[in-house]
C-alpha cells in the first residue's frame, strides 16, 4: 500500500513539475513576444516628426567703406527680399531606450533634440555699388547670416516649435497605449509614466 501512496506522489510531483516548467516556457515565450512588438513599434516610428512654416522678411543692406581716410565714403547697398521654408523635426530613429522583460519595462532613457532646418530664397533688388566698393562674397554671406539670426528668432517665438513638440507626444504616447495593453510600464528617467497627461507634462521630456 506504502509503495503505491509512494508512486501517486511521486507521478504528482513529476506531472506538476511538468505543468509548472511549460507554464514559465510559455511566459517567457509571451514577454518575448512583447519585446519584439515594441521593439517594431518604436522601429514604426522612427521617422521624422515634421511641422513646417514658412518666413517672408525684407532686409535693408548697407556697408560704407572709407577711402583716403575720411575724405571719401564709398558705399553699397541692397534690398534683400526672402522667402524661407523652416521644418522643425524630430528624428525618433535616434531615441534611445532599454527593454526590460524582467520587470516588464520599456525605458526611454533620451529623446534626441528638435532639428530646425531653413531653407531661404533670396531675391536682391535695388543693388548699387560704388566703384571703389563693390559687392563681393562676404557681402552676400553676410546678409545670409543676418537673415538666418533673424528667422531663428522669429521661429522662436512662432508656434512652430510648440506644434511640433505636440505632434512628438502623440508618437510617443503610442508607446504609452501599447505598453498599457501589453501590462508594460513606459518609463523616462526611471519615473514612470501613467497617462498622456502626464506625459504632455513631464519635466525634461521636451525643451
Amino acid at each position: 500500500m506504502r509503495k503505491i501512496v509512494f508512486g501517486v506522489i511521486i507521478t504528482l510531483v513529476v506531472l506538476f513539475t511538468f505543468k509548472y516548467c511549460d507554464d514559465k516556457k510559455e511566459a517567457e515565450i509571451v514577454i518575448e513576444e512583447h519585446s519584439a512588438l515594441i521593439q517594431e513599434q518604436i522601429k514604426n516610428v522612427g521617422k521624422l516628426v515634421v511641422t513646417e512654416g514658412h518666413f517672408s522678411e525684407v532686409f535693408s543692406y548697407k556697408n560704407s567703406k572709407a577711402i583716403f581716410g575720411d575724405l571719401v565714403s564709398a558705399e553699397k547697398k541692397a534690398l534683400v527680399v526672402v522667402n524661407a521654408d523652416v521644418t522643425v523635426a524630430y528624428d525618433l530613429s535616434e531615441i534611445e531606450y532599454e527593454i526590460d522583460e524582467a520587470t516588464k519595462t520599456l525605458q526611454i532613457i533620451s529623446i534626441p533634440k528638435e532639428e530646425i532646418k531653413i531653407n531661404p530664397d533670396f531675391e536682391y533688388y535695388d543693388v548699387q555699388a560704388d566703384f571703389l566698393n563693390q559687392f563681393e562674397a562676404k557681402d552676400y554671406n553676410n546678409i545670409k547670416d543676418t537673415v538666418k539670426k533673424s528667422l531663428m528668432k522669429r521661429i522662436e517665438a512662432s508656434d512652430l516649435k510648440s506644434n511640433a513638440q505636440n505632434r512628438l507626444i502623440t508618437e510617443l504616447s503610442k508607446f504609452l497605449i501599447l505598453t498599457k495593453s501589453l501590462g508594460w510600464t513606459l518609463q523616462y528617467n526611471e519615473s514612470p509614466i501613467e497617462d498622456v497627461i502626464q506625459l504632455q507634462n513631464f519635466e525634461g521630456l521636451v525643451d
